[in-house]
């Protein structure tokens, strides 16, 4: 094992003449000798020491290390890394997810003056924000000392010395980002008329330039510096309120990741400004230049997370998605009998539909399709039989977990009374009988109209709707031991996905306001006139949402098992309805005497696994996402729990029947 080196051996490899990346190099074994392990940030502090009291040892070593330093600050511009490290080079969401993807999967080398990618390098790891912040008062005296040794420091006077000129500039630079963002079109238009009005971005470049003139004629401590640093820090503080504004356009009129994006920066440069502004007029400028460090670290660390650009830039849009299903799910609640009726009622009718769907699904065999063309064919029949279903004004069970418990966590907002605990609870017998009015509903009418199809065909074709072939395979298909579950929890995320694309289409159809575009569009008054085109755009925005919800399942339940089937991963999907609309298909082909078959019975067993397994997973995912959105942390699990056993002992049949009380009560 090679013995690591020591802090003079450190010091004799120092050589101000080596080629650039040789140069970048030593100073990369530096920080790696003092962060050891990366377990203990104090016996970094100690190595800090042992190299600072090797160099004070030996006055010979520093000529050399001042021509280092001078060469390195003469190559290498610190202020980008003050002003731009952390920070999106690119104001576009895909743009800078491209770039971070191309950061963690492409190489960075030394051999470079950009200091971004060198920093990176020399502070790869997040405990580097731990050691830094470890250094003591003395030690950051002691490197200061050192640093400042470099050829150009001043001597005395008001003259800013090369850091604080750095940090000065730095300044200069991150203001006029903030300044170009509220400046940027698109960020401009959706500020509400006050903020417009108020013109907080035309005055920043001013009072910007009556702090640089004061900290460079009386310096960075005194009076004069104190007040203008104040007057641009509330300058500051006025363009981030005044683009905060747009949050409010963004919540009435549809979310763009991009916008998002692009404030979250805006918010972020403004804090890097503040944070620049603090360091260069601290009286105890080591300590603060050690901790505004460390926060360069901290956010390079985060500039290159995939899934913090993500979750931070997708946030609104989660929350807006969530909203639109939680209005679409209280569609799907049923809180009396009269509502348990017409869920029944609905239910039935989407079963009939998807007895219809089971049919063509099998005729579609008959084609002798290929694997992709057959699983596009079978997307297209179930897309346009959900959305004959979503016209007809009917339902399929497992559409409406994943929308309905978005509305069950608006319930979970205030949790701290008792009443709240129990109409959440109240809530949760609402949906779950819900859920069974719907698959008894599909399940019960899906059979019949399946065998009755089968039946006519048979008397009037002279074969039924699937031969005895197709019949045993669909059972054993079916079968309850082998890998129908996991086919049904696949299937729970498509619907989740489903209804994630819905929420996307229609915040996209409302962001780009295209039903005010087809209302008044002078293309589309022409060809359909202006009554015909306002009746259209009022239909496109009722329905955008249950369309793209519709037609994306539908494909995804064709198209991805004949991918899947490409790369050799066997994947299928099953769906409760179609489910049992093939064993009816099956138990038709077979006659009664498949009642006598142990087959018949395991691929009923199968079909009742499945529709539990369908709900469940697309509620679960759909209420994360909800919990998520609405920014619900923490919440009193042991008392829903505790007050959802009550219900079960004291009232078990509202769990599946609306109790009497209810028969009368209001929506809602």
């Amino acid at each position: 094992m090679q013995r690591s080196p020591d802090a003079h051996a450190l010091l004799d490899r120092l050589d101000p003449d080596a080629p650039l990346a040789q140069r970048h190099l030593w100073l990369m074994a530096v920080l790696d000798w003092v962060r050891g392990d990366r377990s203990d940030a104090l016996a970094c502090t100690r190595r800090v020491t042992q190299l600072l009291d090797a160099a004070e040892q030996r006055p010979e070593w520093l000529p050399r290390w001042q021509r280092w330093w001078s060469t390195f600050h003469h190559t290498v511009d610190v202020t980008p890394l003050l002003a731009d490290h952390g920070f999106a080079p690119r104001t576009a969401f895909l743009s800078e997810l491209g770039h971070r993807l191309r950061r963690k999967l492409l190489p960075t080398t030394p051999e470079t003056t950009d200091i971004g990618p060198l920093f990176d390098l020399l502070f790869p790891y997040p405990f580097d924000v731990t050691w830094l912040r470890a250094l003591d008062d003395d030690t950051l005296a002691r490197i200061g000392r050192l640093l400042s040794q470099s050829p150009g420091a001043p001597e005395s006077g008001v003259a800013l010395s090369t850091w604080q000129q750095s940090l000065l500039d730095a300044t200069v630079f991150a203001v006029s980002q903030v300044s170009a963002t509220g400046f940027a079109a698109e960020i401009r238009v959706r500020m509400s008329d006050d903020a417009r009005q108020a013109r907080h971005f035309h005055a920043l470049p001013q009072v910007l330039e009556a702090f640089r003139a004061s900290v460079s004629r009386w310096g960075p401590h005194s009076p004069q510096a104190q007040d203008a640093a104040n007057a641009l820090r509330q300058q500051l503080d006025n363009c981030r309120h005044a683009a905060y504004t747009v949050y409010g356009h963004l919540e009435a009129h549809g979310i763009s990741v991009g916008i998002v994006f692009r404030l979250r920066q805006l918010r972020e440069r403004v804090l890097r400004t503040k944070g620049l502004i603090d360091c260069l007029l601290a009286e105890q400028g080591e300590r603060a230049s050690a901790t505004l460090l460390a926060d360069l670290v901290r956010v390079g660390q985060e500039s290159r997370s995939v899934r913090q650009l993500i979750a931070s830039s997708s946030h609104l849009t989660a929350a807006r998605v969530a909203e639109r299903s939680a209005e679409s799910g209280e569609h799907y609640i049923t809180r009396n009998r009269a509502e348990y009726r017409a869920m029944l009622a609905k239910a039935a009718g989407g079963g009939a539909v998807i007895g219809l769907t089971t049919w063509a699904k099998f005729a579609l065999y008959a084609l002798g399709l290929s694997a992709f063309w057959m699983g596009f064919a079978a997307g297209l029949n179930y897309a346009v039989s959900f959305v004959l279903v979503q016209l007809l004004h009917l339902t399929v069970a497992t559409k409406q977990p994943a929308v309905t418990a978005p509305a069950m966590v608006a319930k979970l907002r205030d949790l701290k009374s008792n009443e709240a605990v129990r109409s959440f609870v109240d809530e949760v017998a609402h949906l779950f009988r819900s859920q069974v009015a719907a698959i008894v509903g599909n399940v019960g009418l899906v059979v019949p109209v399946v065998v009755l199809i089968s039946g006519l065909l048979a008397h009037f074709a002279g074969a039924h709707m699937i031969n005895a072939e197709q019949a045993h395979h669909v059972l054993h298909d079916l079968n309850v031991i082998g890998p129908t579950a996991l086919f049904a929890a696949f299937t729970g995320v498509l619907l989740f996905a489903s209804s994630i694309i819905a929420g996307w289409v229609e915040n996209w159809f409302v962001l780009h306001r295209l039903d005010s575009a087809m209302t008044h569009h002078p293309h589309f008054t022409r060809t359909l006139g202006v009554a015909r085109a306002a009746r259209w755009a009022g239909f496109m925005r009722r329905h955008i949402s249950g369309f793209a919800s519709n037609i994306s399942l539908g494909f995804m339940l064709g198209l991805i098992p004949a991918f899947a089937a490409f790369f050799g991963l066997g994947l299928e999907v099953r769906h409760v309805t179609l489910s049992a609309g093939q064993v009816a298909a099956a138990a038709a082909t077979l006659g009664l005497q498949v009642l006598a078959e142990p087959a018949f019975w395991w691929a009923v067993a199968g079909v009742v696994v499945v529709g539990p397994i369908n709900l469940a997973v697309s509620f679960y995912l759909a209420f994360r996402l909800a919990l998520k959105a609405q920014n619900i942390n923490q919440v009193n699990r042991q008392r829903i729990r505790a007050e959802i056993r009550s219900r079960i002992r004291s009232a078990p049949l509202s769990f599946l029947w609306p109790p009497r009380d209810e028969a009368n009560a209001s929506h809602g």
